[in-house]
This record gives C-alpha cells, structure tokens and sequence, in this order.
C-alpha cells in the first residue's frame, strides 16, 4: 500500500486499540462487571458479615427442591423445658409438664428413629452433648435405627447450660468446642454442623462457630437458597432452617395439631417444587424442617409424618435428604 492508498483508507478500519477512548471504555466494562459481582454480596441481618450466595442449578437426579429432616433430641432436666401446660407450671410437682417432656423421651426419640427406618428416607440429628449419656438406652434405640445420620451440635443441654452470650467471643469458641468435644466422646462423631440450643445464638456465635472448626450452621432463618457467610474465623455455610416450618413453635405457640403440620409442610414444599418448575433457570432451594419429639413422638404426629413422607418421595423435584449431603453436593469442605 503505497502513501495516497494509506491516507484514503477508511478510518474505521483502523485498530486503535490502545487509544485513549477505547481505554476508557475497557475500564467502565471491567467496572460494570466488578459491580456485578459485588453485587451477589449482602451485609449479614444479624452479624453485619459480608454474605454471598451458593449457586446450586441442581441437586441430585435433576431434583430442584431439598428436604432436610432435623430431630432436636434434647437434654431439659426435671422442671425444665417446654410446657404443655402453662397454667399448671405452679405446681409442685407439675406431674403433667413432666410427663409430657419424659414421654417425648423414652417413647418418641425411638419412634421417630423407627419412622424414617422404616420410609428408607434420610434423617439429620440435632443433639444436646449430654444427650447419650443421660438417656443411654433412648440414645441406643435411635442410632441403631438411623445409623447414618449426621450428627448437628446442638449446645451442652436446652435449659441451664446454653450458649454464654454477652461473655465475649471467647466464652463463645469455648462453649463450642465443649460441646463437640463431647459429642465426639459420647457418639465417636466429631461434627461439623452447628444449630444454637433453643436457637438462641448472637452475632459472636457465628464467628466463634467458624473459629472451632464448624463448616454448616443451621441458625440461618431467612432464606429458601444455600449461602455462605464470611465471618472473620473464616466462611460458614447457612443451611437455610424457616422459622414458620418447625413443629415446635407452631405446636405450642400457634396450637398447631400434627394434621396442621402436614398440610404446612406439604404446601411448603410442594409450592417450592412447582416454582422450580415454572421458572428452571431459577437456583435450586433447600430446606431443613425442624421435627421434635413431642409434637411428631407421638402416634398421631408419626402417623402426620409418614403422610408427609410419602407425598415428598412421590414429588418429582423434590429430594429428601440430610445435611451432610447438601454440604457435599454443595462442594463445601466438610
């Protein structure tokens, strides 16, 4: 090309990569996709922690829905605990309050175990430490029936041996490590999954959890989508656990009956499933139902239970599952 020919080129053909609008225009673009990205981080409601998604298209099968059974098996001692009737919590002994707690111990721990045996569907523990050596032979007749459960740390015991809160975040690891310390003794488990006994835990707890070595948390209460918090020990995976779903607070608080509970759960579940069923592209849920003893120990809360069952295993997009094997299909170090 000889000097006329180059100074009639068109100038459009040029490549003038390095200049100075088209540099501009590369540092706008990498600006808009960094905003981008920053984006998908929130600020923690209750601990101010930079939060951040886990993007699941899938579970296992294609399924787009995850059901986590959690059992609070849990340690109360006498004149402690939950009362089935407050208006005789007065007396002395409250030979009513008692039998109700006592028989969510010795006959509907067992029972529940029994259940999911029996439906072949997987179950998640979370125990008070002091559980198995207080009420060995209940502990026994659980574990042989779900012998691969994952165990949750759920404190010391639901009454007089809760978290320390308000002593510093030192009180806090501590407490934490106790506590897994022995579950490890009394089940030979050392878990990694953390629920605050009687789900009462502080911004300190979230951090102090990470720091001894907790990786799966169940005191997220806000989400349907697996996230991940980044506390200052480290990441803690939030295993999203509803309020409106656990049988506990809905049996005593709302006067829910476990014929209640079943039609709650199903259309929980069922209308997360039909979501993902009209919006595919969306990010797949996951769930961790909250089951306890005295509601669904007993033989008209096992009969609702086995209904629920039976309708989830029936639902295409829905798999029923444990927390351990979110955390795995998650790809999260365990």
């Amino acid at each position: 090309m000889n000097k006329t020919q180059r100074e009639n080129a068109p100038k459009n053909n040029r490549k003038c990569f390095g200049s100075p609008t088209n540099i501009l225009l590369a540092l706008i673009g990498l600006l808009i996709s960094a905003g981008a990205a920053a984006s998908e981080s929130i600020s923690d409601w209750v601990t101010g922690s930079p939060r951040e998604p886990i993007h699941i298209k899938a579970w296992p099968g294609g399924k787009k829905v995850a059901v986590c059974f959690v059992f609070d098996v849990e340690v109360w001692g006498f004149g402690h605990g939950p009362n089935f009737r407050p208006d005789m919590t007065a007396r002395d002994p409250d030979v009513v309050d008692e039998g109700f707690r006592q028989y969510a111990i010795e006959w509907g721990v067992p029972r529940v175990g029994r259940l999911f045996n029996e439906e072949g569907v997987p179950l998640s523990i979370v125990l008070n430490a002091l559980f198995p050596e207080k009420y060995p032979e209940v502990w026994k007749a659980l574990r042989s029936s779900v012998p691969k459960a994952p165990i949750v740390a759920h404190g010391i015991n639901n009454s007089t041996d809760q978290l320390p809160l308000g002593r510093g975040l030192d009180a806090q690891e501590e407490y934490i490590r106790r506590t897994l310390d022995l579950i490890e003794k009394n089940t030979g488990v050392r878990t990694r999954g953390w629920s605050s006994p009687s789900v009462y835990p502080n911004a300190d707890t979230f951090r102090a959890s990470a720091a001894a070595g907790i990786t799966h948390t169940l005191d997220g209460m806000d989400s349907d989508v697996l996230s991940r918090l980044i506390t200052k020990s480290g990441p803690l995976v939030l295993i999203p656990y509803p309020v409106i779903t656990v049988d506990m607070g809905q049996h005593l608080s709302r006067f829910k009956e476990p014929g209640d509970m079943e039609r709650l759960w199903i259309d929980y579940v069922t209308e997360l499933a039909r979501e993902a069923e009209t919006h595919p592209e969306r990010d797949a849920t996951v769930l961790a139902i909250g089951i306890h003893p005295f509601v669904i120990g007993t033989p008209s809360g096992t009969a609702a239970l086995r209904r629920v069952l039976e309708n989830f295993k029936n639902q295409k997009l829905v798999w029923v599952t444990d927390v351990e094997a979110v955390m795995n299909v998650a790809g999260e170090k365990q």
